[in-house]
């Protein structure tokens, strides 16, 4: 195999960087019963408001039968309600519930401990660099739009 210079690679390091935080999430939310793929869709529903099971299952980055065994365990524990989308009923809208709140509270408390852990030591100036540096390595990254329309 020809040898790959992994401790110059930006790839290797955010890919290790995320596998670690995603452990430390899965250490601290299994205690509560909490998924890291559940907190997801909470995540998700937080930051973005009710997303059809597509745009979630797009931004989960997972198959949308995949998402529909996670909603349908979500909707069976009261913690989010799939209702047709207005003009069309075939598309399923995903809304959190109110009986989720406590949840999302022990998700929201989890990942404030994590981030705790994850950036101890760390210089608030790196930090704030670290943010900026891996913005511009995802909008390096973003698909080119089409410049011939």
């Amino acid at each position: 195999m020809q040898p790959y210079d992994f401790e110059n690679s930006i790839s290797y390091w955010i890919l290790r960087a995320g596998q670690a935080v995603e452990r430390a999430f899965n250490d601290e939310f299994a205690p509560h019963g909490i998924t890291m793929a559940q907190s997801k869709v909470l995540g998700w529903l937080a930051h973005d408001g009710e997303l059809s099971q597509a745009e979630l299952a797009e931004r989960m980055h997972v198959e949308p039968p995949t998402l529909a065994g996670i909603l349908d365990r979500m909707e069976r524990d009261g913690w989010v309600e799939r209702h047709p989308a207005p003009g069309d009923r075939r598309r399923k809208v995903v809304r959190p519930t109110k009986q989720v709140e406590p949840v999302w509270a022990k998700i929201v408390q989890c990942a404030r401990l994590v981030r705790a852990r994850a950036t101890a030591g760390v210089d608030a100036d790196d930090l704030q660099r670290t943010f900026a540096v891996l913005a511009a390595i995802q909008a390096n990254l973003r698909p080119k739009e089409d410049e011939s329309d």
